[in-house]
């Protein structure tokens, strides 16, 4: 982690580097700001598989580990936006990513969009809170 102001890069090994000039996620006050995660295995830098099963399952196994960096967790994401090649998949996406986000669940979007890097068939990119900072889902955000 580095840190500048209250921007603080994190970076983890359990999660996919990035392929590009970005960071994995951003803390930024009590928020953190997640980039798009691939269905990438972190070991070996490959899809997890050639379905979009196992890709959004890597997806959320590789946004779980930079949440647990950053320490948050899923009932602490407020958005997150979905990208698929193929919106005819969009049922078992929305199946694998409900196991994760089941309780109280964030606003989200879904796209599909012509092409992902990796040739994947899915993208995940969340927006989450920091514990030193309430969520009361009747009042919305407090400090």
């Amino acid at each position: 982690m580095s840190d500048s102001g209250n921007k603080v890069v994190i970076q983890t090994a359990q999660a996919p580097a990035p392929i590009g000039p970005y960071s994995q996620a951003i803390k930024f006050n009590d928020m953190i700001f997640i980039s798009g995660q691939l269905g990438v295995d972190p070991e070996t830098g490959r899809l997890a598989g050639p379905d979009i099963a196992s890709q959004t399952r890597q997806v959320m196994e590789n946004i779980q580990a930079i949440l647990v960096v950053a320490e948050s967790g899923f009932g602490r994401i407020v958005k997150s936006t979905i990208y698929v090649t193929d919106m005819n998949e969009f049922s078992t996406v929305n199946q694998v990513y409900g196991e994760y986000v089941d309780f109280e669940p964030p606003a989200r979007s879904t796209v599909q969009v012509a092409a992902l890097p990796m040739d994947a068939s899915v993208e995940i990119d969340v927006i989450a809170l920091l514990p030193n900072r309430s969520f009361d889902p009747v009042g919305g955000v407090g400090f």
